[in-house]
């Protein structure tokens, strides 16, 4: 591939699925890093009335933009449960920190759509950087014991 060139690449899309094993959307990379291993900005597509989560990333953070639709994204800040709307017509941008558990619900009629650039862009390499929560281990604060022990681990 030349750069002086047009070229076309292929983006990979995958179907994702609620805890019931339902299709409930799907993530499309839109860029991936120069040399082709990491995704530095993907779609994700949530279904009408379809949930999302929680999950958090222990190494980056998430930058997300609604593009389509309207999507509440929850998230627990130190043991509080906050909720964010975003749509495609209020032009917000919501910075999730890493250790942040994160769920999204698609509120509207049509299918949602986040854009998200995280930070540092996703390596499928590392592995469990992505940890996944029950609604209930967010509203008992269970998580943060769980981030500790994981920090207590990774020092020793």
């Amino acid at each position: 591939m030349q750069a002086d060139q047009p070229y076309t690449e292929t983006a990979k899309k995958v179907p994702t699925k609620d805890l019931q094993g339902s299709e409930n959307g799907f993530l499309i990379e839109l860029f991936k890093s120069k040399d082709g291993t990491k995704t530095e900005v993907y779609l994700s597509a949530a279904t009408p009335g379809a949930f999302k989560g929680y999950h958090l990333h222990r190494v980056r953070a998430a930058r997300y933009m609604c593009v389509r639709g309207t999507m509440k994204v929850i998230l627990y800040v130190n043991g509080k449960r906050e909720e964010h709307i975003l749509t495609e017509d209020n032009n917000v941008r919501l910075h999730i920190p890493k250790n942040i558990p994160t769920g999204l619900m698609n509120i509207g009629d049509v299918d949602g759509w986040l854009v998200n650039y995280p930070d540092p862009a996703y390596d499928p390499n590392l592995k469990d950087e992505q940890v996944d929560f029950t609604e209930e281990q967010c509203e008992s604060g269970e998580y943060l014991k769980t981030l500790e022990e994981m920090d207590a681990t990774q020092q020793s």
